[in-house]
């Protein structure tokens, strides 16, 4: 004899259906919860080599300041024990979300190198602030006491990517961000 359907039984089921599917998941976060972590530990080691010059130590150990009501993360590198450069994680709104750089800063406020962590923009347009290499080495030594992190178009010295100027807008914004952080952080290093 079948079960009758009422209220009950549609809510047993269900339920039970809920614990399975629950079980599965949290099996499922638990196996790949540590391969995870170790990818992105992996990138996030790699980006550092990226944005930070080839000298010194980096302290891998993420330290946190804020500025403008925001908390940036920063990693330090230091030559015979001196705070030299920084890498500092930064997140404005681009086009199509977040966009999350990765910005080493030399003393001084000379931008090293950029790296995206992470974004959202317009596959083709907007995504080339990924790969776009003439937009991405215009930072690299780009000194903030003589040139402005602005888009030509908005009176600045950054070369925006074609048919994505609020992509390129945010970019420079990241940047000149993480320059502001890395100076509060040598401030209250004195």
């Amino acid at each position: 004899m079948a079960a009758k359907s009422n209220l009950i039984n549609m809510a047993a089921c269900l339920t039970g259906v809920c614990l399975v599917c629950s079980a599965i998941l949290g099996g499922v976060f638990s196996m790949t919860k540590e391969p995870i972590e170790e990818a992105s530990r992996k990138a996030l080691l790699e980006a550092l080599s990226v944005v930070l010059p080839a000298r010194g130590e980096v302290n891998p150990e993420a330290r946190s300041v804020e500025l403008d009501g925001r908390t940036y993360e920063y990693y330090e590198q230091t030559l015979d024990t001196a705070a030299v450069c920084w890498a500092v994680k930064s997140t404005v709104g681009g086009f199509g979300g977040p966009l999350t750089l990765l910005v080493g800063v030399e003393k001084g406020g000379v931008v090293h190198a950029t790296r995206v962590l992470s974004h959202s923009e317009t596959p083709g347009l907007g995504a080339k602030c990924e790969t776009d290499a003439a937009f991405i080495d215009q930072f690299k030594g780009f000194d903030t006491a003589t040139k402005s992190l602005k888009v030509r178009k908005d009176g600045g010295d950054v070369d925006a990517i074609t048919a994505s100027t609020i992509t390129s807008r945010a970019y420079a914004e990241a940047v000149a961000c993480a320059v502001r952080a890395a100076a509060k952080i040598q401030e209250e290093a004195r």
